[in-house]
């Protein structure tokens, strides 16, 4: 089935990935591209419609991105959003200048004119705003059709070419009707049908997997996290018994992960996987170190060279399905964003291992698309909805050495927080929540003698997409609960503390 598709060209905005999100979830498949695609490319994408992103570029600048305006002959509908909306004003004539009054945060804004994207949008309503520039006087054709008090063309357009800009950023959740606007561009004026969904997505991709992969074997690693959950569920539904994954056991996972990963997989849906036991490897490597990038590079090398020895033990495989996923790709310098770091499913990919091909089936979906498909699939909501997890997993929410003593203490302290949330029904309000071991030790009373224990600190962020996040607001009584729990169960701590700092300047782990 070929799906419409919109195009979203990328201009360097910290929210292009959320942009690209907010289609998908309102149901039209797109692609997060560079901006510098050529006229030729964009023709041969064959987009219902094109949203430029934002950017921290000033149109006037020498070094700015610029785009063709050939691309508007296309009679393709096209939406800017900030610095895609000045780009339009600067490219088709208009004129944009440095504000006079800089705004950021809400803002009230009205339309003072009906059009197309204020279908079903109050008159005024709550946008976020983010800009120092603003675009002073339209080009020919275009007019004004939203305003806040100090940016007069907050909306503005010309209907008969379907060519908007937006000021503001009708992505992010503080825009009050922002995904209404998004939702009538698409509908009223690139005439969308609505046809990406998960239930169709999992069931083509299956179809496909099923004629690319046919009679020949394929080799997965098998984390025990959604991606790889969701991925290896796709190919085993398409290929059944010539399916192996491989689940490196490192020591390392929050409680009761590597039994629930044999018990889900192995036993419920009949897949063959194999299980090596690597605690002991990871420990001996680990000890004695404390620098949090060793820590990384030692626990990301030995789990290659643990999964090679499996590899080589299964033998000559056809394929390697991996859960590589679309923030990914783009965070692996697909896009225009700057690289923000190397995936190792992008790339990497280890020599030893025998195989013709990769198989990649979750390459174009982002992390909740992937959630959707695994209850798709019928997956358990504890493995779809489980918490991400970085790769190093509870080696890195140890502060210095890791040691066994340690990896128990912070995975109960672990495992005791995320019951607590789980009780209080906030699982689906918080988007990480998990357990720290410092590398502080505090005096203590329990029972009648002193102690001198460890600190365990309590980390929870709200975010959409993990790129910025903000303290999670616990309940006091939900916090105190998990602090007495704490405390009084698990072994070697005595004090509890509660992060309540956001990112930036914070990063979502500690190390």
């Amino acid at each position: 089935m070929l799906h419409q598709k919109v195009l979203v060209l990328d201009f360097g905005g910290q929210y292009n990935q959320l942009i690209a999100r907010r289609v998908r979830d309102l149901g039209v498949y797109c692609e997060l591209l560079p901006c510098d695609l050529s006229l030729e490319q964009i023709k041969a994408f064959s987009p219902i419609g094109i949203i430029f992103t934002g950017g921290p570029n000033s149109v006037y600048d020498e070094a700015a991105p610029r785009i063709s305006p050939a691309v508007f002959s296309l009679g393709v509908p096209v939406l800017g959003i900030c610095y895609g909306a000045q780009l339009i004003a600067h490219t088709l004539g208009g004129k944009v200048v440095h504000a006079n009054k800089s705004e950021y945060g809400k803002r009230e804004f009205s339309f003072v004119k009906q059009n197309p994207l204020s279908s079903n949008i109050p008159e005024r309503s709550v946008c976020w705003m983010s800009h120092t520039d603003l675009v002073q006087d339209l080009p020919s054709g275009f007019e004004t059709l939203a305003s806040t008090q100090s940016c007069e063309n907050a909306l503005f357009g010309c209907e008969e070419k379907k060519i908007y800009g937006v000021q503001f950023h009708p992505e992010v959740v503080h825009s009050e009707y922002g995904n209404k606007l998004l939702e009538n561009f698409l509908y009223l004026v690139c005439g969308a049908k609505g046809d990406w969904t998960m239930k169709n997505f999992a069931q083509e991709q299956v179809e496909k997997l099923r004629a690319r992969i046919g009679s020949g074997k394929v080799l997965c690693a098998m984390s025990g996290g959604v991606d790889s959950a969701v991925a290896a569920t796709l190919v085993h539904r398409a290929v059944g018994e010539n399916l192996t994954c491989v689940f490196v056991d490192h020591g390392l996972h929050r409680k009761d992960e590597p039994e629930e990963v044999m018990r889900v997989f192995k036993e419920g849906m009949g897949m063959n996987l194999i299980k090596a036991d690597a605690g002991e490897r990871f420990l001996g490597a680990l000890r004695g170190v404390t620098d949090p990038e060793k820590k990384r590079h030692i626990i990301g090398d030995l789990f290659i060279r643990v999964f090679e020895e499996e590899a080589k033990k299964i033998g000559k495989v056809d394929f390697l399905a991996q859960g590589t996923i679309y923030p990914d790709v783009i965070e692996s310098g697909k896009g225009k964003s700057a690289v923000i770091k190397s995936h190792h499913n992008v790339g990497g990919l280890p020599d030893v291992i025998d195989f013709k091909e990769i198989v990649e089936p979750l390459r174009d979906l982002f992390k909740d698309e992937v959630r959707r498909v695994g209850l798709e699939l019928g997956l358990p909501e504890n493995i779809v909805r489980r918490q991400p997890c970085p790769g190093p997993a509870l080696a890195i929410r140890i502060m210095g050495e890791v040691t066994r003593e340690k990896l128990e203490t912070v995975r109960d302290a672990d495992a005791i927080f995320r019951e607590e949330i789980a009780r209080a029904g906030l699982s689906e309000d918080i988007w990480q929540y998990f357990a720290v071991l410092t590398d502080s030790k505090t005096v203590g009373v329990q029972g009648d003698f002193r102690t001198y224990e460890n600190v365990i600190a309590l980390r929870a962020v709200t975010s959409v997409d993990a790129m910025t996040a903000d303290w999670a607001r616990i309940p006091f009584e939900v916090l105190e609960k998990t602090s007495v729990r704490i405390t009084n169960e698990v072994e070697h701590a005595n004090r509890v503390v509660y992060d309540i700092t956001s990112k930036p300047p914070a990063t979502i782990e500690w190390e």
